[in-house]
């Protein structure tokens, strides 16, 4: 099976590789960076396709700079919008497959229990609308041989995330303040890698699927996990509440995510959020 993987040089499709390297032997993949496929002009994505002519392809490129979004939309609907319409278009014309990796902000994050794949969607941020202008434009073009994985707090072996961000702070700092009024699903990149490559060996799974590892917690409790696995005291963890970090772009309260569509292909929801943070920390080094 060919592969062809967009925004490789990020967080995620730094795991896909790797999960991919580790599988079949007959798997032929290629790794795509920004510098190497901009998804947004509609020429370098047909002209991959037609080089690499890939039975699937799976999109993590994405402008991710949440708090960005919000004073320059256009740009990231140019990104989020627009590149992942062009990347279903050249997989029509090509028959491949396409595995789109989306985000839990396309819901509003007012919910009390975890958002269904079928909940209504209602981005309150620019980064959540111009994701959910990818997801439909990715549904609309190829229905029956496309997949959109939505994920959220995600971290991994590179790039930013929540986790890196506590490590780094933990070695510079006394004591650090974190909101403990957002809840949702740390989630180990490997993880949804591991999801996103069953999907794309499973033609006949289609639509959105939600790849967070299980269980919930506030981003409080979740630093202090972090500090205690990595040997530091949890109590130098103070909470906090949102209104005291000033942000562009308003995070949600509450991201957890529901996983019943794992059942319907023979599949368990993602481990728990814990079990896969310890591993995390126990593979990879984080420190600064």
């Amino acid at each position: 099976m060919r592969w062809l993987i967009t925004g490789a040089g990020g967080l995620l499709g730094h795991h896909v590789l790797e999960r991919l390297a580790a599988g079949r032997p007959d798997d032929s993949v290629v790794g795509l960076d920004r510098a190497r496929l901009d998804i947004t002009v509609p020429r370098s994505v047909r002209d991959a396709l037609a080089e690499h002519r890939p039975d699937v392809v799976v999109n993590c490129a994405g402008y991710t700079a949440v708090d960005a979004a919000e004073a320059h939309e256009p740009e990231a609907l140019r990104v989020n919008g627009a590149g992942p319409r062009h990347l279903a278009a050249a997989c029509a014309e090509r028959r491949a497959r396409l595995i789109h990796v989306s985000t839990d902000q396309v819901f509003s994050g007012e919910a009390r229990t975890p958002y269904a794949e079928d909940h209504p969607p209602a981005p309150r941020t620019a980064y959540g609308r111009t994701k959910l202008a990818g997801e439909r434009a990715v549904l609309a073009v190829l229905p029956r041989s496309s997949a959109v994985v939505r994920t959220a707090w995600l971290h991994g072996a590179r790039g930013r995330s929540f986790v890196r961000t506590m490590i780094e702070l933990e070695a510079r700092r006394d004591t650090v303040d974190v909101v403990d009024d957002q809840l949702g699903q740390p989630t180990w990149a490997a993880d949804v890698a591991e999801r996103i490559v069953l999907l794309g060996r499973r033609p006949e799974a289609t639509g959105v699927f939600h790849a967070t590892n299980s269980g919930a917690v506030t981003r409080y409790e979740l630093a202090r996990e972090i500090f205690r696995l990595i040997g530091a005291d949890p109590g130098r963890v103070r909470p906090t509440t949102s209104e005291a970090f000033a942000a562009p772009a308003r995070r949600p309260p509450y991201a957890v995510l529901a996983h019943g569509r794992w059942r319907e292909i023979g599949a368990a929801p993602l481990r728990d959020w814990r079990t896969a943070l310890r591993e995390a920390l126990a593979r990879h080094s984080l420190r600064a």
